[in-house]
């Protein structure tokens, strides 16, 4: 056995991860290296995957001053005294979370709470780290010693790079990511998030398991081969893989009858017993095939979500609101959706307005079919979400991320705007949402240029190969040029107003077009695939409501 081993249990250890061939890493490029991780290159050679460890943490930009081996031979002795290790206390920013053994020794399980206690001593300003234990375990699994690893812990801990996200070490940080994740699997894994839907009680709940799942449920060689790539890419492979775990799950569970009454036990049973339908490189090629969007712009989504959460007063650990608790039964009243259906919506939109409750704003039974009254009511409110019922029952709908004051940006011109986070859908006589795309206005993409808009707004297209293919070059769904300062040839054309019409861009070819009486509307339905269209093409309006949302 090599000089690694000293807290291995090789009987649980994977037979591959003994193979002794001799290789080196060499390579110093990113590309290269990104490509030999996700590959697996030194996977199945303990002592090189240990050596690389240590080159890649060794290699992670640190606060100046950042705890080392020598510290803690220092300070072990005086933290943990003679206490027997697996008596030691947890600290609480790990609350109560699971302490994996996956491989280690007897002797390795005991130095996994050492270390957890002299880490807390050197780093009080951690307030939530519920990862923290997994790190360490599968760590000491490639360190000669304890003191090797605590240095190791402690330099991904004291990461001062503020492009290289590693560790959630607050609560605030930990739920702003339990939204992303909530984000992106409503973006890319549409056909599990309405199972999540239809299946939990508060979906929100499930995924704030996502880290758990990486960091606590997946077994010893597939996280290795997660954090082989983590080290060299960073916080977003984290996503990848949890995406890719409930792909996964639903694929395999799809149309299965839950084992258990909780979905999030499920889905935890799933990802421990994940070799029994899923090898690593199968999880990782999953992972990797799914399109995401840029660092930049998860980490854009990221700081938004936190910047809820603190406007909201949520930046200790607390329960969190459910979907059934933002849409009131008692106090929700509408005329064209009721309170499941407006659940339902709720748990499509962006996680940080979930937060909100829904707050009628205009419904033409009390304020009358005037598109300036509907103008005056939603203006000032940001998002908002528009419900239209048919004279044929139809129910349709659109959720709008931007204020319709914007339109005045355009003078007495019809003016677009808005972000990709909007989205059409319909409730009846089918539920369907349709994903984003951009309305095609080319000359509107000229920064400080005044448009010339010579094509009428009914023959405005929407067309899903306008979304540029190269994911680093797509508008993210959640950017906004003025939340973000972006140039405004980048902001998404979604949304259009003027005082003779509304425009709104759906999914797929979806477009809504309403005259400014507030009484007709019609649809237009490009490239729909199989998709049915969002209403008839021609329609009357019953009940047009606007919703915004209320803290």
């Amino acid at each position: 056995m090599d000089e690694y081993s000293r807290f291995v249990d090789w009987d649980k250890m994977d037979v591959t991860a003994q193979s002794q061939d001799a290789k080196e890493l060499t390579c110093t490029e990113f590309q290269e290296l990104k490509q030999l991780a996700r590959q697996g290159y030194w996977a199945k050679n303990h002592s090189l995957r240990a050596k690389v460890y240590h080159k890649l943490i060794s290699n992670i930009p640190c606060r100046t001053v950042t705890p080392d081996a020598n510290v803690y031979r220092d300070i072990v002795v005086k933290i943990v005294g003679k206490r027997s290790s697996s008596s030691l206390p947890l600290p609480e920013f790990v609350d109560n979370s699971l302490v994996p053994t996956y491989c280690l020794n007897a002797e390795g399980i005991g130095a996994v709470r050492k270390i957890i206690l002299c880490i807390a001593n050197q780093f009080p300003d951690i307030s939530f780290c519920p990862a923290l234990p997994s790190v360490i375990a599968l760590l000491l699994h490639y360190s000669k010693d304890e003191a090797e690893c605590f240095e190791q812990v402690c330099r991904i801990l004291a990461c001062n790079d503020p492009s290289k996200r590693l560790i959630d070490q607050t609560f605030l940080a930990f739920e702003s990511s339990c939204m992303t994740f909530g984000d992106l699997v409503n973006k890319y894994c549409q056909a599990a998030h309405k199972l999540m839907v239809a299946v939990s009680e508060d979906v929100l709940e499930v995924y704030s398991d996502w880290q758990r799942w990486l960091f606590g449920e997946l077994p010893m060689v597939y996280i290795a081969r997660v954090f082989d790539v983590f080290l060299v890419e960073g916080y977003k492979v984290l996503y990848r893989v949890a995406l890719a775990l409930l792909k996964f799950f639903h694929k395999v569970r799809a149309g299965q009858p839950m084992e258990s009454d909780s979905v999030q036990q499920d889905i935890r049973a799933f990802v421990r017993d994940i070799a029994k339908s899923v090898s690593p490189e199968r999880l990782l090629e999953k992972a990797f095939a799914i399109r995401l969007f840029s660092r930049k712009e998860i980490q854009l989504l990221q700081m938004a979500n936190e910047k809820a959460l603190q406007q909201k007063g949520i930046t200790v650990k607390q329960k969190r609101q459910n979907v059934h608790l933002a849409v009131h039964a008692e106090n929700f009243k509408s005329e064209i959706v009721s309170v499941k259906e407006m659940r339902d919506i709720w748990s499509w939109i962006p996680e940080r307005f979930a937060l909100c409750q829904p707050l009628l704003l205009f419904t033409t039974l009390e304020h009358g079919c005037s598109l300036s009254r509907f103008y005056s009511h939603s203006e000032g409110h940001e998002p908002t979400l528009l419900l239209i019922k048919t004279t044929a029952k139809e129910v349709c709908g659109a959720f709008l991320s931007t204020d319709w004051g914007e339109r005045r940006r355009g003078g007495n011109k019809l003016s677009f705007f808005g972000t990709g986070e909007c989205f059409v859908f319909r409730l009846q006589p089918e539920v369907e949402r349709y994903e984003w795309v951009i309305i095609k206005h080319p000359e509107l993409a000229t920064t400080g240029s005044e448009s010339e808009n010579h094509t009428s707004p009914a023959s405005s297209t929407l067309s899903s190969g306008s979304v540029p293919s190269d994911p680093s070059d797509r508008l993210s769904p959640f950017l906004s040029a003025r939340h973000f300062n972006l140039p405004s040839k980048t902001a998404s054309m979604f949304m259009a107003g003027s005082s003779e019409c509304i425009i709104i861009g759906g999914g797929d070819g979806q477009a809504l077009y309403l005259d400014a009486d507030l009484n007709h509307g019609r649809t237009s339905h490009c490239n729909t695939f199989n998709n049915q269209p969002l209403c008839s093409e021609s329609f009357q309006i019953s009940v047009l409501e606007v919703w915004g949302f209320r803290d």
